[in-house]
């Protein structure tokens, strides 16, 4: 009768990396709000009665009033496509502010390059604590994907169901676990800037050529010099809407790449971060 060998039960490897439960709200709030305030700024701001020579008393949607009394009040002339763009604007200013915030945070406190060399003294010197310690004051995106690895660190030391290579690829496992729920929201609504850094030039130029279309309009009706001064007036108005769509896009372009490069230094610094965990594992303790 053969001998049957026992099986060994494989280890499974736990996790102490939780995914993070956060609403983002202010990816549908924020856009319903500024269009809104879009609309309030160029009908009850750019286009109140008093901005006008001779104002539209009827109300309603979309007043027609004449004879703007400044030239930032020509931009309420410039058509319905103005508070659009009004509201684009407003959506840049509120992801910048909240990219910031939210950036700002996951950088933590201190130079990354700086932590990561204190990370790899205590470890170097086999005090794991305090390297979870110096985690703690970090703060950052960093530090925490660094800590969730630390703790499975200090784990594989006391395991000794798994060789060396197994504890080096748990550790690699937990830190690319902590990297896969940090990222996403360093990247969460850059989204927003990237999209209209696009679409607000377009939507500039579409004011622009609906404007041009209503100024010949007239032209063709009217005739003579009076029509000319008409067009020209309507043109001018009519470029507003470049110029409104132009700013918001280069504006959004300009906060996008500053906020991609933040990103990628945290990035760096998250990379470096597991590379130093793995390497200083599998040097100390062969």
């Amino acid at each position: 009768m053969a001998e049957t060998k026992p099986t060994a039960t494989p280890v499974k490897s736990s996790t102490s990396v939780q995914p993070k439960k956060k609403s983002n709200s202010i990816a549908w709030l924020a856009p319903l709000l500024c269009i809104v305030g879009g609309y309030v700024i160029w009908r009850f701001v750019l286009g109140s009665a008093s901005n006008f020579t001779e104002p539209d008393l009827s109300g309603g949607f979309w007043p027609h009033h004449k004879g703007p009394k400044g030239g930032l009040v020509r931009m309420y002339e410039g058509g319905i496509i103005v508070p659009i763009l009004i509201a684009t604007f407003l959506i840049v200013i509120t992801f910048i502010i909240e990219r910031f915030l939210t950036i700002g945070k996951a950088t933590g406190t201190g130079n990354i390059a700086e932590f990561i060399r204190k990370v790899q003294y205590h470890l170097a010197n086999k005090n794991v604590d305090q390297a979870i310690s110096e985690c703690d004051k970090q703060k950052g995106s960093v530090g925490n994907v660094m800590k969730a690895g630390l703790r499975k660190y200090k784990e594989m030391i006391s395991n000794t169901e798994l060789d060396t290579e197994q504890k080096v690829l748990a550790i690699q496992k937990e830190v690319e676990e902590a990297t896969a729920l940090e990222l996403p929201m360093l990247e969460k609504n850059l989204v927003f800037l990237s999209t209209i850094a696009s679409v607000a030039t377009l939507l500039g130029l579409l004011g622009t050529v609906l404007g041009m279309i209503t100024s010949f309009a007239a032209l063709g009706a009217e005739g003579g010099g009076a029509a000319a001064a008409e067009l020209s007036r309507g043109i001018s108005e009519a470029l507003y809407n470049t110029a409104l769509g132009i700013g918001t896009s280069a504006f959004a372009i300009i906060f996008y790449n500053i906020f991609t490069t933040r990103i990628d230094a945290i990035t760096y610094g998250i990379d470096e971060s597991g590379f130093t965990l793995t390497q200083s594992f599998a040097s100390l303790y062969k």
